[in-house]
């Protein structure tokens, strides 16, 4: 998704209006860096910047030992007696990232146990507490299958077609929640819903039964809850708001990061932004030009839509780049979710490229979370982690 960023912005910053990115792009540093403008008359070229989110960059550092820490768990489920040989252990994760689950188990001795030793293999296996805990993940399961149900069927709705091949829904399964064995326990059960289907020789997951009662956005959802409309449909408040915010029934949550400071002239535009309507992100996109100010704004609510049906509300920029073709999302999508840096935040931090719903998370917490996500806090806990709070679903 980054290949040909400085291209990308060469060409096309600007174009849009609001965002304020007006003249050619000299040079753009690794998103962390500065975006130098040419200027006229001599002056000293302008600078860009791209605003840095810490607490979201945080998230990335703070989920690195929960994430082994339940792969571990999983591997050692898996087996049939579930202790695994530590000299197995190499298998399941590869020479090099052996030695962090080793670290792991020794570091956390509430959670594994080391058997065996002298003429025995060493083993691991889950301590009596946290198979106790570990027992409890088949109820929270029980209780994500519906949810996992209905946001597939909204992803196939949104698609141009009704389907999505299988391949790409296993590229995000586990940003959606699905269990690894989705396609052969999940989806036969509900053929009144899905079913898998060959076209042109690809796998394609199709859907079998359209619901007009789950058109419904999680945007529209939040306007609803909040109540920003009064009885009549009318705006409550039409001053400009410094923060990008408007109550509207088609605005987005803004939230800009620390330092950025929009003049006025920024803030009405985004304002005249946010009062624009658009088409729903679960009418087909092939109705609607693509340059039509109202189809780009519908563009931003797919993104939306999208992040909000994963579980941590936020995907790998290679995933979002994986639906081009099924909801017809724009070329230059990262010069897309850069302009509109006031709903999304990309980070570089971790092995790949982030792109977050900044509305989700209250700092590094994500503030709702699912019935699975709250057991793996629950699991973590056990290794006396100070920022995970299983009570009440947040991480602190």
């Amino acid at each position: 998704m980054f290949l040909g960023l400085r291209q990308s912005l060469e060409s096309s910053y600007g174009k849009n209006g609001f965002f304020g990115w007006r003249n050619p792009v000299q040079r753009f540093g690794p998103m962390r860096g500065h975006i130098m403008h040419i200027s006229s008359g001599g002056r000293r070229p302008k600078k860009k910047i791209y605003h840095r989110v810490h607490e979201l960059d945080r998230v990335m550092d703070l989920q690195k030992k929960p994430r082994l820490i339940l792969q571990l768990k999983s591997i050692i489920q898996s087996q049939k007696h579930q202790s695994l040989l530590l000299r197995d252990l190499e298998k399941h994760v590869g020479f090099v990232h052996k030695w962090n689950f080793m670290a792991v188990i020794e570091k956390y001795p509430t959670i594994f146990r080391v058997n065996g030793g002298n003429r025995t293999p060493p083993s691991v296996e889950l301590t009596e507490k946290a198979k106790r805990i570990a027992d409890e993940e088949a109820e929270a399961s029980e209780q994500m299958e519906p949810i996992l149900v209905e946001n597939l069927r909204k992803l196939l709705m949104m698609s141009v077609d009704c389907r999505v091949p299988l391949e790409k829904i296993e590229f995000i399964e586990s940003e959606l929640g699905l269990p690894q064995d989705f396609k052969g326990t999940l989806i036969p059960k509900y053929p009144q819903f899905f079913s898998v289907k060959n076209f042109n020789g690809r796998v394609y997951l199709q859907l079998e039964n359209w619901d007009s009662s789950l058109a419904v956005t999680a945007r529209e959802k939040r306007i609803a809850r909040e109540r920003v409309l009064d009885s009549v449909g009318h705006d409550k408040k039409a001053r400009i708001s410094k923060d990008g915010n408007f109550a509207g029934p088609y605005a987005f949550l803004m939230s800009y990061p620390a330092g950025f400071r929009p003049n006025m002239s920024y803030l009405e535009e985004v304002q005249r932004w946010q009062k624009m309507e658009f088409p729903s992100p679960y009418l087909n996109a092939r109705r609607f030009e693509a340059a039509d100010p109202k189809a780009r704004k519908r563009v931003i609510a797919v993104l939306h839509e999208l992040l909000s049906l994963t579980m941590e509300k936020r995907m790998t920029s290679a995933q979002l780049d994986a639906f081009h073709s099924e909801f017809l999302l724009p070329a230059r999508l990262l010069l897309c979710l850069i302009k509109h840096h006031g709903i999304f935040y990309i980070t570089n931090k971790g092995a790949k490229s982030t792109v977050f719903l900044k509305e989700a998370y209250d700092g590094s917490s994500l503030m709702e979370k699912s019935p699975l996500l709250r057991f793996n806090d629950k699991f973590i806990a056990l290794s006396g982690r100070r920022d995970v709070n299983f009570c009440n679903g947040i991480s602190s």
